[in-house]
């Protein structure tokens, strides 16, 4: 787990400055790793590589950049947890380390340009092939890892996080049809980052440069197409022997481990299977947060219910106002731009925590895009029962989740009558798309906020219908394409999250779900074992059920760490809030109406988004864009040709 950056002239011109920019770059990257670092450089000095190391396997003999004896240099960040496997296999190659860098390295020699295929693992690599004189980059298949890049004069500059290629940008603007997207769905679509010119190499994708010639192009796919020739039993069998499967590859390390542990099911569900994979619960360690508000935004006695059975020490810190006022500048910043929600602010403070403890870290993201986790689903598919009732076609097809079924999974709705209402504000029965459509975008509760008729003439609809009506997943699944939609958008999204917040801290994050194999089989499942019965990820419930207290899996209040910042608006955060919306600089910003912003704020329902949203944006504008002069300092003369 580390921090990249590199800088590629496409003409292979000397690049002047090669050292000092790389420095720069590693400079600002170096919160990612903390043990070592090292460069890269070119002899013609068109090309270098900077790398910031946190040391997790192969701790002697890892360090990078990492050339083999075929020329080819890699600069890679991440983990390849099939990496002992993959050094079984390449008996014709000389290993020098026990790093799974170098597994990287013969993976390419074997396969080249397929090698992202054999890979097992979250990873984010630049390879140069001397002999071929091309650049090829990589991206996991889920963007557990982070890749950016831009192009500025015939220069290609890539780094693990955006704030890294800022102090090259001529300046720093804001991406209008990004904000948009932001606007609607607190998330960027299609590679697009809120930094105009700075773009994200899209997960499960791979990057060339051959000629000077830049190209994108995809490597992997999940695919959704319902089996319905095996029984629920297979299919939770199976799952079971997938996750085991998993958890003992991502348990691999040389270092201590421990895990998030929020008292959900997908947390729980990682930790418990860890535990009983590693057989030492004594070194194992857990890790929760919690807002002493009320149970409304406190499930750490889940947590602490599944430590005590497991015989594991939980870790706990609870989370303040004051926390907040400290922090949030400090999270804006290592977030390189807002996305997915206020949920950054607690992980923050969790991964603080954590990394006080251990180096690495298991966590359950992934499960609701992949099982059916979200509660949304839930109302947009009573919606669908309540259209089947009226047109008496309830009971026809492989996919219906029935009116009668679903009535007493309802209760999960509770603390969601008004995102209910709104939902139901404009209508109901319309097209799947549009319906779910509706149900995500949060733009129309910004009408008088924002200055659309500013921001141009694109449209988020159009990209979000793309993705939706995939050509990758059957359309007789609402599930499928719901959950499709979210797993290509808000995934990503809240792997941002979950690598920059842990990555602040020098923690590295893994994800077990996320293993391909879990991933491609779950896409086989019918709509009907996943979500049986409206029963939120019931094929998951069923895979661990035995693993897990009572009180876990029994649960019907899905939470997902909720933020009591409109709580805390009324009260100790009010002036913060206010100071920064009425200051100079947000009155003058463009695309919104701070007047209307203020006036809106004291609205915001306990669980809106709408403040979250603005005041992430605000404090983005004042940490990256009034910091122009800041970041244009650190590389005094910019790229050149």
């Amino acid at each position: 787990m580390c921090g990249i950056a590199g800088i590629y002239h496409l003409n292979k011109k000397t690049y002047p400055h090669l050292e000092r920019h790389l420095d720069v770059m590693g400079n600002v990257l170096k919160h990612r790793g903390p043990d070592d670092q090292g460069k890269f450089l070119h002899p013609n000095r068109h090309l270098g590589f900077a790398h910031r190391r946190l040391s997790i396997i192969d701790l002697e003999t890892g360090d990078q950049p990492m050339t083999d004896n075929a020329g080819h240099t890699i600069c890679y960040n991440g983990e390849i947890y099939n990496y002992k496997e993959l050094r079984k296999e390449f008996s014709e190659f000389h290993f020098r380390t026990t790093s799974d860098t170098e597994a990287i390295l013969a993976a390419y020699n074997r396969w080249g340009q397929d090698c992202p295929n054999r890979l097992r693992g979250m990873f984010a690599f630049a390879l140069w092939d001397e002999a071929q004189q091309i650049m090829f980059c990589a991206r996991d298949r889920f963007g557990v890892k982070p890749f950016y890049y831009t192009i500025i004069n015939g220069v290609f500059l890539f780094a693990s996080e955006a704030k890294a290629l800022l102090p090259f940008l001529p300046n720093i603007r804001t991406n209008a049809d990004a904000l948009k997207d932001y606007l609607a769905f607190q998330l960027c679509l299609d590679g697009k980052t809120l930094f105009e010119g700075i773009h994200e190499l899209p997960p499960g994708h791979v990057l060339i440069i051959k000629n000077g010639n830049v190209e994108v192009k995809r490597y992997w796919e999940v695919y959704y197409k319902p089996d319905f020739d095996h029984t629920p039993r297979y299919f939770t069998e199976k799952l079971r022997a997938l996750l085991d499967d998993s958890i003992r590859m991502h348990i691999r390390s040389d270092v201590p481990i421990g895990a998030y542990l929020s008292g959900g099911l997908d947390s729980s569900a990682v930790t418990s299977l860890a535990v009983k994979q590693r057989g030492d619960g004594d070194d194992f360690l857990a890790f929760t947060g919690k807002f002493c508000l009320g149970e409304l935004y406190d499930e750490s006695a889940y947590a602490r219910a599944l430590a005590r059975e497991s015989g594991i020490a939980l870790h706990e810190v609870e989370i303040t106002s004051e926390d907040f006022l400290n922090s949030i500048r400090q999270i804006i910043y290592y977030l390189d731009y807002p996305v997915a929600g206020p949920g950054s602010f607690p992980q923050f403070h969790v991964s603080k925590l954590a990394a006080d403890h251990r180096k690495v870290v298991l966590g359950g993201q992934g499960a609701d895009e992949i099982f059916g986790g979200y509660v949304r689903y839930l109302l947009a598919y009573f919606e669908q029962c309540i259209k089947g009732a009226i047109d008496g076609t309830l009971h026809n097809g492989n996919f219906i989740v029935t009116y009668e079924s679903i009535i007493p999974n309802l209760v999960a709705l509770q603390n969601y009558k008004p995102m209910i209402k709104e939902f139901w504000r404009d209508g109901l029965f319309e097209a799947l798309d549009k319906r779910y459509y509706r149900l995500i975008n949060r733009a129309p509760s910004l009408e008088k906020e924002v200055n659309w008729e500013i921001l141009g003439d694109y449209s988020p609809y159009e990209t979000f219908n793309a993705i939706f009506h995939g050509k990758n997943v059957e359309k007789e699944s609402y599930l499928d394409m719901m959950t499709h939609f979210d797993f290509k958008t808000l995934l990503p999204a809240l792997l941002q999250v979950e690598d920059r917040m842990s990555m602040a801290h020098g923690l590295e994050s893994r994800v077990p779900f996320l293993d391909h194999p879990i991933v491609e089989f779950a896409a086989t499942m019918p709509a009907d074992i996943k979500f049986k019965d409206g029963t939120l990820k019931k094929i998951l419930l069923d895979a661990v059920r035995d693993d897990l207290p009572g009180i876990i899996t029994s649960r019907k209040n899905k939470m997902g760490f909720p933020v009591p910042l409109n709580e805390w608006l009324q009260g100790e955060l009010k002036e913060f809030i206010f100071d920064i919306f009425t200051s100079q600089k947000a009155k003058q910003r463009p695309y919104f109406n701070h007047k209307e912003i203020l006036n809106s704020l004291q609205n915001e329902p306990k669980f809106g988004r709408k403040l979250w949203g603005l005041l992430s944006l605000e404090l983005w504008h004042q940490e990256f864009h009034d910091k122009q002069l800041h970041y244009s300092s650190l590389c005094e003369k910019g790229v050149q040709e």
